[in-house]
Order: structure tokens, then sequence, then C-alpha cells
């Protein structure tokens, strides 16, 4: 790494806003599963988000699952199973850091001085379009894409003019800072059984097997692809038309049940066809104190009651303050986690 060594910064996992992240109660969380969890060689992680959870369980085989295709193309960045070339990883960012007029392309046409200004929107663009090119030219191989992708992610995020999400951009705000990428410092060599998927939870777990599952779904009717849509954008590359004044494409695809009236429908069906040793439920106290957006989908009363059908049940609960959109003043923050020790399963 000598001649540029000193010409770019690294990042890590975490270096990322996120609403719901979890990776301050990592130490809570790891605590239940070493106190309460025997024999664990395989971990999913079936609602990984920026994959925060997932990162605390790097000794195991893991599964790593979401929707949206920005986080899966991030957990397959961390945690794939393929090998990479760092030193290309570094000369990519060196140079995508280096390059200036970048010309007119999707991201101007469309976003110019609302999350960025006009001279990143066409940097982030030529970035991602050039990604694209060597990836199908075959210069870079599945996980190099995703990690110089997870790269510009993680940039966009640091200078968005936003409280940490894309529901709105901040009007007449500075743009103070410019796009810079780090250098994702992902293991080059990760488990060669770990699996990412981008898809249903409800889905995936008809056809995946785990000594511990964890869940984290969405606890409220905030749909995350309406938070992040320009991330996703971003990420998919399908140049998709955008609309409203917060940019948003179409994103009929993407909504989560877990933020409707069918949540508990969806999450009694999750536990029925989950196969595993250990269910372990994050799933906060919110229930009636935040405005009514904010407020749990699914009641105590069902939770306990779909998962005592399944074993035996033990609640966990730690205080903390969570990462949220900023108009909420919720007190007595709980987390809680809810241990299923499932009957009969091998």
């Amino acid at each position: 790494m000598s001649a540029t060594e000193t010409t770019y910064k690294t990042s890590l996992i975490n270096n990322r806003r996120y609403l719901g992240n979890k990776y301050k109660l990592l130490s809570f969380i790891t605590g239940v599963v070493n106190d309460e969890c025997a024999d664990i060689e395989t971990v999913a992680d079936i609602f990984a988000g920026t994959g925060a959870v997932s990162s605390a369980f790097v000794d195991k085989a893991l599964i790593t699952n979401d929707l949206m295709y920005s986080n899966y193309i991030c957990n397959f960045a961390w945690f794939g199973a393929e090998s990479y070339d760092q030193q290309k990883i570094i000369d990519y960012v060196v140079r995508y850091n280096a390059k200036t007029n970048c010309g007119e392309n999707y991201m101007t046409r469309n976003f110019a001085d609302t999350y960025f200004s006009k001279k990143d929107c066409a940097k982030i663009g030529y970035i991602r379009e050039d990604i694209e090119r060597n990836y199908k030219k075959g210069n870079l191989n599945n996980r190099e894409r995703a990690i110089l992708i997870t790269s510009l992610l993680y940039a966009m995020d640091k200078i968005a003019v936003t409280c940490g999400h894309y529901d709105a951009y901040r009007k007449g705000a500075k743009f103070e800072g410019s796009l810079e990428l780090y250098v994702p410092l992902a293991e080059v060599n990760n488990n060669p059984k770990n699996q990412c998927f981008n898809e249903d939870a409800n889905n995936l777990v008809k056809r995946i097997e785990a000594d511990l599952v964890y869940i984290d779904p969405p606890y409220n009717s905030r749909q995350y692809c309406d938070s992040y849509h320009l991330l996703e954008n971003v990420a998919r590359w399908e140049k998709p038309e955008v609309f409203g004044v917060a940019k948003k494409m179409d994103r009929n695809g993407m909504k989560s049940k877990y933020c409707t009236i069918g949540a508990t429908k969806a999450f009694e069906t999750l536990i029925n066809d989950i196969k595993a040793k250990y269910i372990l439920l994050s799933y906060n106290n919110m229930a009636e104190k935040g405005n009514c957006r904010s407020n749990a989908k699914i009641s105590d009363d069902d939770i306990m009651r779909i998962l005592s059908q399944k074993g035996t049940v033990k609640v966990f609960e730690e205080s903390y303050k969570a990462f949220t959109t900023g108009k909420s003043d919720i007190s007595e923050n709980a987390e809680r986690l809810f241990l299923c020790i499932c009957f009969n399963e091998e």
C-alpha cells in the first residue's frame, strides 16, 4: 500500500446513519445470546438493515437478508463469501476521489442542489456509472462491485443535506462537505458458508435453516424505502423517473408488510415457518408513546402468543436513546429482546 497509503481514509460498518440501527445495543444482544443459547454455528439476520447485528457474529456462518437492495449490497460487501482484491479497491477509491469535471448525468438532471450540490451529484453519477461499466467488462467481481457501491453510499450519507434520511432535503442549507469515498475495511476472506439475500423475509425462511434466527422487523408505519429511496436509487442504478419535492421513485415493490395493519399476521406466518433452535426478536416498547406513525404495529400480547406457540419465551430489556428523525421526543425508550427456545427443533 506504499504509494497510496496516505491518500485515502477507511470506514467501518457502523459509519452510517440509519433508523433503528442496533450498533449501540450489540453488547446487550450478544450478552443474551452468550448466556442463553448453546451450540450456535449459524446465525440468520433476516431483517439485517445495515448489518450491525450481523457484524457481532462474524465468527459464525452468517445468513443476511434485507428487502432493500441498498442494504443487501452493503451486507454483501461486508459479509459476502467471495474474496476480493483490497489494493484494487484502494486504487479505484483514490482515482474516484481525484476525479473532477464529471459532466452531466442522471444525478445532475434529477438531484442537483437538493440533497447534494450539483458538483457532488455529477461525481456520484460518474462514479456509479463507472462501477457498473467496469463490472460489466469483468474488471470487478461481484464483491468488489458491492464494496465500491457501499463506499459511495457511505460517502453520500456523510454529506447529504438531511436529518439522516431522505424524506426531505433541507431547503436553503449550505452544502458544506464534498463527496469523499473511504475504503471499507471489509474482511477479504469471510466464512465461505456465508449467504446474503435480497428478498421478503417471509419467503426466505421457508428455504433456510439456522441455529439462531435474529428478527428486527420495522416497528411502525414508517417504510424504510421512503426514508432511503435515494440510496436505493443509486444502489440499483436503474435510473427511474423521480417525482415530488423529495424526488422519490416508484417504491411499490419495496414496501414492507410489517409497517402495515397486516404486520401481526405476517409475523405469525414468519414464526411458524422458521426452522431454528432459537429465535431472537428485537421489538421496542414504543407502543403508544410517539405520534401515531411511531406506534408499534404488533402488540406485546400478540408477540407472546405467537412465540409461545413456537417454544419457551424469555424477555430481556435495556433502555437506550434511539436514533429518530428528530420529531419524536420519546422517554423511557426500551429495547426488548424476546428469546424463543424452539420446541423440538434440531
